[in-house]
């Protein structure tokens, strides 16, 4: 039996759709490509720097912005499938993050997604180890969705 996941995606911020085209199914692409074979529902919110500003500082005691936040669910008997949480990111923070990076929106917002949804699923990266262990993750999902290894940095040639 195929697991059952919900995916909802949440754009707030015009600003995503404006910048990539069909957010919507790039964000459902990397969100199911991290679930794999964990059945599960995940709300994900396209938004801008200030909400996530503002959720940062309420949630994490940090007053800026951040790309992306993770808040997972908890569990609800009976319902099914099981809530994992959500995703929020901002746009501004990751635009530029992206331009710096030079990579594209559309590959970055992947990863992000990626990521947001592993933390979810229990990864961290608080020590070398999880980071190590995650960075891995993250890298082979990514290469199945066509998008290289983000943590490459460019190389001057």
């Amino acid at each position: 039996m195929i697991p059952r996941s919900l995916i909802e995606v949440e754009i707030e911020a015009e600003d995503w759709t404006d910048a990539i085209e069909d957010v919507e199914a790039v964000v459902e692409r990397a969100a199911v490509a991290a679930l794999g074979s964990q059945a599960g529902g995940v709300v994900i919110l396209l938004t801008d720097d200030e909400t996530v500003r503002d959720l940062n500082d309420r949630f994490r005691g940090k007053d800026r912005p951040t790309n992306v936040l993770s808040f997972p669910a908890a569990e609800m008997p009976g319902a099914g499938p099981q809530p994992l949480g959500d995703i929020v990111l901002a746009y501004g923070v990751c635009a530029a993050e992206a331009v710096e990076q030079s990579k594209t929106l559309t590959n970055h917002l992947t990863h992000l997604v990626v990521h947001g949804v592993l933390h979810l699923l229990g990864r961290d990266h608080e020590d070398d180890a999880e980071a190590e262990a995650m960075e891995g993750e993250e890298r082979g999902i990514l290469a199945s969705l066509g998008v290289s290894d983000p943590y490459m940095l460019p190389h001057d040639g």
